[in-house]
């Protein structure tokens, strides 16, 4: 049975923006795991609220899971190239997002991170299969 349209969507609260959250990710006590090109750094948080700023009683509910993608300069000197790269992954996750919201039980919060490891491009089928294999392996971590 194929996904209502409105589950193929990526809203801004999906994406990760908390530093606080962004800090704990990369300090310590994260999972990770690659399929080149990408790596994958995630990990459970266990206060699904997490923000910067105290909750407002008509604020949107968290996500189970919040996204941050990123490119290295180090890899693609031009920010055009950079650019595409983030935004073949964004589609990559947004498709394919089901298999892991899934397989996460409710009121879990998982935060993930996806890292560009390589200097040259892929086509978007390439990205869709590596970003599906990753979400199937953390949606069996969690």
């Amino acid at each position: 049975m194929p996904k209502p349209v409105s589950s193929y969507s990526f809203h801004k609260s999906e994406r990760l923006c908390s530093k606080k959250l962004i800090e704990a990710l990369f300090g310590g006590g994260h999972k990770s795991m690659s399929a080149y090109p990408l790596r994958a750094v995630f990990m459970t948080v266990e206060d699904a609220v997490g923000e910067d700023e105290a909750p407002v009683a008509s604020a949107a509910p968290v996500p189970s899971v919040q996204v941050l993608i990123s490119v290295s300069k180090r890899h693609f000197k031009h920010a055009v190239d950079r650019n595409r790269v983030k935004r073949q992954l964004r589609e990559a996750y947004r498709l394919n997002k089901h298999l892991l919201l899934d397989k996460i039980g409710e009121g879990s919060h998982v935060v993930v991170a996806f890292i560009w490891l390589s200097d040259e491009h892929f086509k978007s089928s390439v990205l869709h299969a590596k970003m599906r294999k990753l979400l199937l392996r953390i949606g069996e971590e969690h």
